[in-house]
């Protein structure tokens, strides 16, 4: 018996290094995103805070007005008219003042490409194969990028972290709390799902014709379509069990297993309208969804047929014309997205400057709209920046709007957010005040900034 004891042994020490955790779901034998880097990020305890006589934008399209906002154990307690709370609350008057739900950006490369953007902190796309699906951007986020607190400062509060787009299929993509941390672990969002960033067009042919390709457009559908029958026939024998099972893991294939079963959230880059047709039937093809087109200044050629799929487009404001195929960009995109019945339309940033001022990017749109004839409402627009974004990521059980229960993630406004001058006064992160304009203890630095004033003073 102890030589078979010894050899079983060997065998179940091999499992465990080479099989995906087994899930608890019946369809799913092996879990494909399994998690072995697990968010440690914990709330800061803060006392009760009551926010009162504001102006608040609920996110899911509702308005109040001379309204209050109860935070209570990092969660949401209440909204209404009237609150009463304990002695213990911190009072804040609001009079005067708007509060809405902290700001959320979808398309995101703070960390990956930080400030100061040096080769050395070029860690955004892994740029040696068309196809690195095996890659992690919470791998190459640098926690000390000053631009996390410059958004947290445009209130900012959560946001996803994407690798570029040079490649037909870049990597995961991952959703953090904007809050000071040492690792990207303190900063991971607790539950929220992985996104796969994609990206279609110029990018890949463009970065790889000459290094063996894709070259042309046709390159590239072969190349997702390639991937993802390889990803489809590794998902069926991991499944079926037996040998198959046992065989080495393949991280490539893992990420994209877990997108078509849903597991990991589709997330492309994609700028033309006939484009983003081939891609809506290749997901129809191998069973993914598309969470959302990043980009997308064609987006309202099809925004019908968005609307009608549940696909999100994350978009510019106003940006166009850098390149061919965003030569046919108009400023009412993000408008006519948004208005198809059923139209999820987010303002993104894939910028460290527009993160910071991602209100105003909305701003932009109602203005654009307004000349065409549509009249968009502030507690309509705020949806773009708050639950849309949420919805598209996986989170919005758990944030996105202020609603009871959901995380206390909030930005209290000097006035309309849709204003020029709008501010964020003070930034809320599940509950604690992470961010005040006007107490410089609540202005957090980054550890690479600490010092350098005295440098540049001469100090050495």
């Amino acid at each position: 018996m102890k030589p078979l004891t010894a050899a079983l042994a060997v065998a179940l020490l091999a499992g465990c290094a080479g099989t995906p955790p087994k899930s608890a779901a019946t369809d799913k034998p092996y879990d494909f995103a399994a998690d072995p880097y697990p968010a440690t990020y914990q709330r800061v305890m803060s006392p009760p805070v009551l926010l009162q006589h504001a102006t608040v934008l609920i996110g899911n399209g509702q308005r109040l007005d001379d309204a209050d906002v109860l935070l209570r154990d990092g969660k949401i307690a209440a909204v209404g008219n009237g609150l009463e709370t304990t002695a213990d609350a911190v009072r804040v008057d609001a009079t005067g003042k708007w509060v809405t739900p902290g700001i959320i950006d979808i398309h995101s490369h703070l960390g990956v490409y930080p400030s100061p953007g040096t080769s050395a902190h070029s860690d955004g796309n892994e740029a040696t194969a068309p196809v690195t699906a095996q890659v992690w951007a919470e791998h190459s986020i640098w926690p000390q990028d000053p631009g996390f607190h410059a958004a947290l400062a445009g209130g900012v509060t959560s946001l996803q972290i994407l690798p570029g787009s040079a490649n037909l299929i870049g990597g995961r993509g991952v959703t953090v709390k904007n809050v000071s941390s040492v690792s990207y672990q303190g900063m991971k969002f607790p539950g929220a799902p992985w996104g796969l960033k994609m990206a279609c067009g110029e990018n890949p042919k463009r970065v790889y014709g000459s290094k063996g390709g894709p070259s042309t457009r046709m390159g590239n559908i072969a190349g997702y379509r390639a991937a993802f029958a390889d990803a489809a026939e590794y998902m069926k024998k991991r499944n079926e069990g037996g040998k198959e099972a046992e065989a080495k893991r393949d991280l490539k294939q893992d990420t994209l297993a877990a997108a078509i079963n849903g597991d990991i959230r589709v997330n492309i880059h994609c700028y033309r309208a006939d484009e983003m047709a081939i891609m809506l039937d290749l997901a129809k093809e191998f069973g993914f969804r598309i969470a959302a087109f990043h980009h997308g200044v064609e987006a309202y050629k099809i925004a019908d047929r968005l609307a009608a799929e549940g696909v999100c487009g994350a978009l510019w404001a106003d940006w166009w014309g850098f390149k061919m195929e965003s030569f046919d960009g108009i400023q009412e995109n993000i408008a006519l997205v948004d208005r198809a019945p059923g139209g999820c339309a987010i303002v993104h940033s894939d910028s460290a400057e527009g993160i910071q001022r991602l209100n105003q990017e909305a701003a932009k749109v109602i203005a654009s709209a307004g000349r065409a004839g549509i009249a968009i409402t502030p507690e309509h627009a705020i949806r773009w920046i708050t639950q849309n974004p949420a919805k598209a990521m996986g989170i919005l059980e758990q944030t996105g709007t202020l609603e009871a229960g959901k995380m206390a993630d909030v930005v209290l406004w000097n006035g309309n957010p849709f204003s020029s001058y709008a501010q964020a006064e003070q930034v809320y992160v599940d509950g604690a005040r992470m961010y005040d304009r006007r107490d410089p203890a609540r202005q957090p630095k980054s550890d690479f900034l600490l010092g350098q004033d005295l440098l540049r003073g001469g100090v050495r």
